[in-house]
C-alpha cells in the first residue's frame, strides 16, 4: 500500500474525529434528540462529515497549493477558534492535521517559531533542526526563531509526491 493513501485516511479520519468532537457533540449536547437535530439528522449530519473529512484530506494531499493552503487555515480557524494567535502546543504538529496545515500552510499565526516548534513541525530532533540552520536550509530571524517560511519552503519540497503517484487515490 502507498504511504500517501495511509497519510490520507489517517488525516481522513483525524479530521472526523476532531470535527466530531469539537462541532458535533457540542450540537447533540445542545439540541438533544428531541429538537432540531433528532437521532436521524445528527446521524446524517454523521454520514456528511465522514464524506466531508474524505474530500477535506484529498484537498489537503491534492495538487492545488492554495486551495490546500486555504482549506488547512479555514480548518484551524474553525476548529480552534480564539481571540488570541493560533498556538498549538508542539505535539499537535505531529497529528496527521498538523502536519498537513504545516505542509501547505504553515504556521497559520507565526512568522518565525523556536526551534522546539521548528523540530515539532519537521518531525525531527532539535539537533536536527540545528543542523539543518548550520547547513543553510532553515533560516533564522534576527530573534534567532527559525522563520515558517524557511519550514513551510522544506516541508513542501518533501511533501511533493513523485510524478508516478501523482492522481491515485
Amino acid at each position: 500500500m502507498e504511504p500517501w493513501l495511509d497519510e490520507r485516511r489517517a488525516l481522513a479520519e483525524d479530521l472526523r474525529r476532531i470535527v466530531g468532537s469539537r462541532v458535533l457533540d457540542p450540537l447533540d449536547i445542545l439540541f438533544g434528540e428531541d429538537d432540531l437535530f433528532g437521532v436521524s439528522d445528527s446521524e446524517r449530519l454523521r454520514e456528511r462529515l465522514e464524506a466531508k473529512s474524505r474530500a477535506w484530506a484529498d484537498v489537503l494531499f491534492g495538487e492545488d497549493d492554495q486551495k490546500a493552503a486555504y482549506l488547512a487555515i479555514r480548518l484551524v480557524s474553525a476548529l480552534y477558534p480564539s481571540d488570541a494567535p493560533f498556538d498549538p502546543p508542539a505535539g499537535w504538529w505531529g497529528t496527521p492535521l498538523g502536519k498537513a496545515v504545516a505542509r501547505r500552510a504553515g504556521h497559520p499565526s507565526a512568522s518565525a517559531v523556536p526551534v522546539s516548534v521548528t523540530a515539532a513541525m519537521l518531525g525531527i530532533t532539535r539537533q536536527g533542526v540545528h543542523d539543518l540552520v548550520r547547513r543553510g536550509k532553515l533560516d533564522r530571524d534576527p530573534d534567532g526563531a527559525i522563520t515558517t517560511a524557511s519550514i513551510h519552503a522544506r516541508l513542501s519540497s518533501r511533501g511533493k509526491r513523485p510524478a508516478s503517484s501523482r492522481g491515485r487515490s
